[in-house]
């Protein structure tokens, strides 16, 4: 298996005011139809995680990138959704299970603008689009600061709920906060999940270990030139 590159995307929104705090997780829609073009105009394929299993298990090759959203932001559907069709590429977004419909209040104390998260039809709508679904937790709970119980039913219940939702499988995890512990990457293979990503920066190797992916955070700030230099070199693994 040659490298493979995960993006990783929060919210595809208009900016925030300067100095908003997590700012930086917002991607102007305008930069990302420019980045999903990008990727096509290079020959690469964009892939949900769930398209992407033939890649990293290696029977499969290809020019692929991972294509990923965490927490379920409505403006992914309907900023994401239209320029992931338009260049014929699939992606997975991490839903959390109890929270359809609501906001972003887990960053409420820091002073983050609540944004609306995806309804359950909204949810239905991005999985009938041929877009996967993922789970990050059923309250978008930090996993090392919870008992293990709860962790355990966070990971576990999350994945029946969001099936339950869209009829259809869930394979894939994503920690949220990206902490976790080794006690927590084998509750995640206990529930049946294929892979789980998480907020280390690099790039997907042979030999990586599928429950704790490394991806590639695309931000405020990443304009096309460092966009491309993430996606084709190895800067973010030598970061890392």
């Amino acid at each position: 298996m040659t490298s493979i590159p995960i993006l990783m995307y929060h919210q595809i929104d208009a900016s925030p005011r300067r100095g908003t705090p997590l700012r930086g997780l917002v991607v102007k829609p305008q930069a990302f139809q420019r980045q999903m073009r990008f990727l096509k105009v290079m020959g690469y394929q964009g892939l949900s995680m769930k398209d992407l299993e033939p890649y990293l298990n290696g029977t499969r090759q290809g020019k692929v990138v991972g294509i990923t959203f965490d927490d379920g932001y409505l403006n992914n559907l309907t900023h994401a959704l239209p320029a992931l069709q338009a260049n014929g590429f699939t992606a997975t977004c991490y839903g959390i299970s109890e929270l359809l419909g609501k906001t972003n209040a887990w960053d409420r104390a820091i002073g983050v603008p609540e944004k609306p998260l995806m309804s359950a039809s909204d949810w239905k709508a991005w999985h009938n689009a041929g877009m996967d679904v993922g789970s990050h937790t059923q309250s978008h709970a930090q996993l090392d600061a919870v008992s293990q119980a709860q962790a355990r039913a966070e990971i576990g219940i999350s994945k029946t709920q969001l099936e339950q939702l869209i009829g259809a499988e869930v394979r894939h995890f994503c920690y949220p906060y990206g902490k976790y512990s080794q006690a927590h990457v084998q509750m995640v293979k206990d529930a049946g999940y294929v892979t789980a990503t998480t907020t280390r920066r690099g790039r997907v190797f042979q030999g990586s270990e599928f429950y704790e992916l490394p991806r590639i955070m695309v931000a405020h700030a990443t304009h096309l030139a460092l966009f491309a230099i993430k996606v084709m070199t190895n800067y973010e693994s030598k970061r890392s």
